[in-house]
C-alpha cells in the first residue's frame, strides 16, 4: 500500500480536526462505531510537525 503524505497550513489543520470531531459526533448519535475517525484523529493529531520552504 502506498502511503501518501500531506502537508497542512495551521488553518487546515483546525479545519480538518474540527470535521473529524463533526463525523464522530454524527455517527455516534447515529449509534454506530467511531473507531476509524478515532483512529484517524489520533494519527492527525499526532503527526510531526515540519516546516516546509515553498519557493
Amino acid at each position: 500500500m502506498k502511503k501518501n503524505r500531506i502537508y497542512l497550513t495551521e488553518a487546515e489543520w483546525r479545519f480538518l480536526i474540527h470535521s473529524l470531531n463533526a463525523l464522530k459526533t454524527k455517527l455516534h448519535s447515529e449509534g454506530q462505531y467511531t473507531d476509524t475517525v478515532d483512529e484517524v484523529m489520533y494519527k492527525v493529531m499526532t503527526a510531526p510537525v515540519r516546516k516546509v520552504k515553498i519557493a
